[in-house]
């Protein structure tokens, strides 16, 4: 029996839809990240975006679990010197429901333009609504 590699034009991606209330960060972000990747198929090819869209909703009520809220610090750079930044979990969410997500799972894609046209395929909402009703997208129960 040959192995299979799945061809860009032959891959279907499908449309989900996932709600982030209630879930833990970092056990969503993993999931989403398999999913986006497509390792969860059996036609996954590593050179080959095999991956499906996810929707995330509801992305402002994700949850860590112990002292993270307080302790886990995110940063970022202005570009000018002296211009680290940093935040903590808390904060992020409050200014930012959807970052938090958008980094969790964008750390766990492979680097380079084959991750960036994954990472692509994500979407993320803060509330419960979102614009994709057209892609009649399935629920993913998580």
């Amino acid at each position: 029996m040959k192995t299979l590699s799945a061809k860009p034009a032959e891959v279907q991606h499908d449309w989900y839809v996932v709600d982030a209330s209630g879930k833990t960060l970092g056990r969503l972000a993993t999931e989403i990240a398999r999913r986006l990747r497509g390792k969860h198929k059996t036609t996954f090819t590593p050179h080959v975006d095999t991956g499906d869209y996810i929707i995330v909703i509801n992305a402002e009520q994700v949850q860590v679990t112990g002292k993270k809220a307080l302790d886990k610090k995110y940063y970022r750079h202005t570009e000018f010197p002296g211009g680290l930044k940093e935040t903590n979990f808390e904060k992020l969410i409050a200014h930012k429901p959807t970052e938090v997500l958008e980094r969790a799972v964008k750390g766990m894609l492979p680097k380079g333009p084959l991750g960036y046209a994954m990472i692509k395929k994500m979407k993320v909402y803060a509330g419960s609504e979102h614009p994709h009703t057209a892609q009649q997208p399935q629920v993913l129960d998580i």
